[in-house]
């Protein structure tokens, strides 16, 4: 199934204890439906001394967003994603607001050889 988002995407949650945060999608997991947004949905986790950190560690990471409650962001405002093929073949996402294209989803499709 096609997924409105991919990494390296600019979007705005749009429910949650997030509403309305704009961050830049790190990272997609498709298993599990998941985002996870640079600087949004921050959790601090505790690490124990280790060999390799013998002082231990308080550090703050991104926690997973479930996908549908992210839309990208065009124009500073949230958008639906529509699918379209081009005429040589390629699958772009384009927005509902605006039609504007917001990345290729496939490439151009080859021509056939002929025998």
């Amino acid at each position: 199934m096609a997924r409105h988002v991919r990494t390296g995407d600019s979007v705005i949650v749009t429910s949650g204890d997030h509403k309305g945060a704009k961050g830049v999608i790190l990272r997609v997991d498709t298993k599990n439906n998941r985002v996870y947004v640079k600087g949004v949905n921050l959790v601090t986790k505790h690490m124990r001394p280790t060999r390799t950190v013998p002082q231990g560690a308080i550090i703050t990471k991104e926690a997973p967003i479930h996908i549908s409650n992210v839309s990208p962001e065009v124009d500073g405002k949230a958008t639906r994603v529509r699918f379209a093929v081009k005429a040589d073949g390629s699958k772009v996402r384009v927005a509902a607001r605006g039609g504007k294209e917001l990345a290729n989803a496939k490439g151009p499709v080859a021509p056939a050889k002929k025998k």
